[in-house]
């Protein structure tokens, strides 16, 4: 994530808290060390965005309220399908942004529904069939490159040999929910053709720094035809 756009969703973030947020949270959040998220609050801070500190041992930053977005207007069962669905998100590639989307909503969630929806929400389980394994990929990386529609070099590992890794690469033309698997779908060039890649079996990824010619939406449409498919856009 760039530096501006980790700003902006840093900003998006304390509008949502109902608590102030510690450096070290808000580094863990966004990736980065306390002493960055420092530096990023110190030129907000200059540009004229009202973050100040609360101290103590519940302190950290808080943003003032008169700069945040008014509440939204959702009842008790919107606020849970909402907090629910992006829940769902959270082992997917969105997942940041997800986590951000939750604190907001229950930064502002009317206080007569907190507690049922909380309630209803712990009763909740999600079993995600497939973990990913240790040392993969940043979830966030696939969800950047593919919206700054850019070509990514990926080591692909084997369905039953994770020894018989392939480099691809790929240019990013969307993700893929199927069963229990997130999937990127993008033109491979090594197969010269549109080809599906299920996240678990990325070992490695790097974001070049090419910006491929777009291709026809109509090739991943018939490539799709052949499952039962649905946008959700």
């Amino acid at each position: 994530m760039k530096r501006a756009e980790r700003q902006y969703a840093l900003v998006d973030l304390l509008r949502g808290a109902r608590r102030p947020w510690s450096a070290a949270r808000l580094a863990g959040e966004f990736g980065v060390s306390a002493r960055t998220i420092e530096r990023d609050i110190g030129s907000l801070q200059r540009a004229g965005v009202p973050i100040y500190a609360d101290h103590g041992a519940a302190g950290g930053y808080s943003i003032l309220r008169e700069y945040s977005l008014p509440p939204l207007n959702l009842s008790a069962a919107e606020s849970l399908a909402v907090l629910a669905g992006l829940a769902l998100l959270e082992s997917s590639p969105y997942q940041g942004a997800a986590r951000r989307a939750r604190a907001k909503i229950a930064g502002v969630m009317d206080e007569a529904h907190r507690a049922p929806v909380q309630e209803m929400l712990g009763m909740m389980r999600v079993v995600d069939a497939v973990a990913p394994p240790d040392g993969a990929v940043p979830l966030g990386m696939l969800s950047d490159a593919i919206a700054a529609r850019r070509v990514v070099r990926l080591t692909y590992l084997g369905e039953t040999d994770a020894s018989a890794s392939t480099v691809r690469d790929v240019e990013t033309m969307g993700l893929l929910r199927a069963g229990d698997a997130w999937i990127l779908a993008g033109w491979c060039r090594l197969r010269d053709a549109i080809r599906g890649f299920r996240i678990e079996r990325i070992s490695r990824f790097e974001i070049l720094d090419e910006v491929p010619p777009p291709r026809d939406p109509a090739l991943l449409d018939a490539d799709l035809a052949r499952w039962p498919t649905r946008r959700l856009g």
